[in-house]
């Protein structure tokens, strides 16, 4: 019992250290033409999930929209805003749109994972050079404008070419330690369960 009480113990430590480990970070996003600069009055809708890897440097864009007034014309992420949430920058990632992405739509979803290291098929390359001049120094103002809530994924129409719904991504909130307390917790009940048996053996 004490051995496994050890191996349940050395768990919990490794659930706590897994997120320094991590490589893995999570932004989100809400697209709507509430969030446009200016805004305009589309109904649309759509989600948005980025998932840079900072290890492998490659970045997966899981997206959905819906309801749009006008055809999809280009979608990508713009970068980096004077301000967290707010203003206008120029696209970061490959021009004219994402490859592959759901043109001439009202509605539709993606889900593309793109090498951040190349030279091309990733990265606007007015971007790049603006950030250093290589793949690495773009990657690292990426980051850092994700990080600082400036950079934003935008999806371009015929109703409003210069966007018709956006969002700016947000990095997803680290779980909350009230899980590794309920796992912690539960350690402690099967221990004191374990003390209670080990007495009452003792006592027969």
């Amino acid at each position: 019992m004490r051995a496994h009480l050890l191996g349940l113990a050395a768990l919990a430590a490794t659930a706590l250290a897994a997120p320094a480990l991590a490589h893995i970070t999570t932004y989100t996003t809400t697209l709507s033409g509430a969030a446009e600069a200016p805004p305009n009055s589309s109904l649309g809708t759509g989600t948005a999930t980025l998932i840079i890897d900072d290890h492998n440097f490659t970045m997966q864009l899981i997206t959905s929209f819906s309801g749009l007034t006008g055809n999809v014309t280009a979608a990508h992420i713009h970068c980096c805003t004077a301000l967290a949430g707010a203003g206008t920058a120029g696209v970061a990632t490959v021009t004219p749109s994402f490859t592959g992405f759901p043109t001439g739509a009202t509605f539709g979803s993606y889900d593309r994972t793109y090498d951040m290291t190349a030279t091309s098929g990733s990265w606007n390359n007015a971007f790049i050079n603006a950030n250093g001049g290589t793949p690495g120094s773009a990657f690292s103002a990426l980051l850092a404008g994700l990080d600082g809530g400036k950079a934003y994924l935008n999806i371009h129409t015929s109703f409003v070419p210069g966007g018709e719904i956006r969002g700016f991504l947000q990095l997803s909130p680290v779980p909350e330690p009230a899980s590794v307390a309920l796992m912690l917790g539960g350690l402690a009940l099967v221990g004191a369960a374990s003390r209670r048996r080990a007495a009452r053996a003792s006592a027969g």
